[in-house]
């Protein structure tokens, strides 16, 4: 190690105090995924802390979404290709969440919306930045990707995602470490998808016969999907959200759904495709139809060797300084199935430690802020 990261190291030691004050202003700040306001005054914010240590920032336009942010820290080794330090800026939460429950820290834990999910990890990576920029500059070129619409499945932000990945030594997401400490390794993908089902309107009274129930037909579709889930595969398919019908006196004439799938490889996403396109197709009551749209889609987090070198290297160091992890596999999906979908090494899960995300008792081990800081840190100076 030289004395260039012993100075980042020392430097990132003393600052878990700073590291909590600007968590708590990003975790006061509603940045709902479609609030673009609040979703830039998260990146602002960023920005300025980037800025007030000597770190460009470029901003990346986005209609309709946050704009997204990368700043840039020299490195005197590997040449161009960077390691890329990644995070999401938006939540899952309703509008006037952080006036409802503010940022607070009882007992070790900091609560708040997003505080683990994943604005700890943007603080992280924003630390390490600096860390690296005062300090000289990094082992490597450090690229800090900050996007803006991870939550709803990143359609805005995933070519940015993905070009960014394609020049890249390594990718170190910084989602929430898991609550045992862990990291992740693999991930499922998922597709999110609409369906709309029509069928023929008439009075339930008076012709009954003459209608055609979308919402039977429906029905039948949804008992054949959720029929699908082959818990030993790790597939799993969830009608989650139903609205339709005229009203109680009137054979539904169109009703929606929407459909969430999850599996584990590439092959399994496409065997259950097939199957649910065949569902969409038929039909058990006559003169129905259906027309299926995919709204959103995140892509696996399959482990390759490279990965696995990743993993191992992070492993080590973060068993030197005391904090031994070993790999799991989530359910839930992450930008970094893009980055690692395009052969770049990844690694999930790195930031500060948490639990309980998308929920009002989500929380952050403020202990964990400085540890999984410096196994970043120490994990560039390694690579």
């Amino acid at each position: 190690m030289t004395a260039r990261d012993t100075d980042a190291l020392g430097w990132l030691d003393a600052q878990e105090g700073a590291m909590l004050a600007l968590l708590e202003e990003l975790v006061n700040i509603d940045s709902g995924s479609y609030d673009k306001p609040g979703v830039d005054a998260v990146g602002i914010r960023i920005a300025e802390f980037l800025a007030g240590h000597g770190i460009p920032v470029t901003t990346i336009p986005v209609d309709g979404y946050g704009d997204a942010l990368k700043a840039s820290v020299a490195g005197s080794g590997g040449g161009n290709r960077p390691v890329v330090l990644m995070g999401h800026r938006d939540t899952v939460f309703p509008k006037g969440e952080p006036t409802r429950r503010p940022f607070r820290v009882v007992d070790g834990r900091a609560y708040g919306p997003g505080v683990a999910d994943m604005k700890a990890g943007l603080v992280m990576n924003a630390f390490v930045l600096a860390a690296y920029h005062r300090a000289g500059g990094a082992p490597v070129p450090l690229v800090g990707l900050f996007t803006s619409d991870e939550e709803i499945g990143s359609p805005a932000c995933r070519p940015i995602i993905e070009e960014t990945a394609r020049g890249a030594r390594a990718v170190l997401n910084s989602e929430p470490g898991r609550p045992t400490g862990n990291v992740v390794t693999g991930r499922k993908g998922g597709v999110f998808m609409h369906l709309e089902v029509l069928g023929r309107a008439a009075h339930s009274g008076g012709n009954y016969a003459d209608g055609r129930s979308a919402i039977l037909e429906l029905a039948h579709k949804t008992v054949t999907l959720h029929a699908l889930t082959d818990l030993d595969r790790g597939t799993t398919v969830n009608v989650g959200l139903v609205s339709g019908g005229q009203s109680v006196n009137t054979v539904a004439p169109r009703v929606t759904c929407e459909i969430d799938l999850r599996y584990v490889t590439p092959p399994d996403r496409e065997t259950a495709m097939d199957r649910i396109a065949a569902i969409v197709a038929g039909s058990t009551v006559a003169d129905t139809t259906a027309h299926l749209t995919i709204k959103g889609e995140f892509l696996p987090l399959v482990q390759d060797e490279a990965s696995r070198a990743l993993f191992e290297t992070y492993a080590r160091v973060s068993a030197e300084g005391g904090n031994p992890v070993t790999g799991e596999f989530a359910g839930g999906c992450a930008d970094s199935g893009f980055t690692a979908s395009v052969g770049c090494p990844t690694l999930c899960a790195v930031g500060p430690v948490g639990g309980k995300a998308h929920s009002p008792e989500e929380y952050l081990e403020v202990g964990s802020l400085v540890p999984r800081a410096r196994a970043m840190a120490e994990t560039i100076a390694a690579l």
